[in-house]
């Protein structure tokens, strides 16, 4: 990732826009999930408890527009 200094632009700017691009891009939770190893059965594990997680919210979600 890289920023190029604009004329008459602060260090402070040139920073604050660095980081903006660097979360657009979602650089940071890659570089995280990648500082270590995880086997492929640990990440089906992960996805599959994701997406139980997600089908309950719905399901919540529905129910209160149905009480509603």
């Amino acid at each position: 990732m890289t920023v190029q200094l604009r004329p008459g632009e602060s260090q402070d700017n040139l920073l604050k826009r660095f980081r903006k691009a660097v979360a657009e891009a979602r650089i940071l939770p890659t570089v995280r999930q990648k500082r270590w190893f995880t086997p492929k059965s640990e990440l089906r594990r992960i996805k599959k408890q994701k997406a139980i997680r997600k089908a309950r919210r719905t399901m919540r979600k529905r129910e209160m527009r149905i009480q509603s």
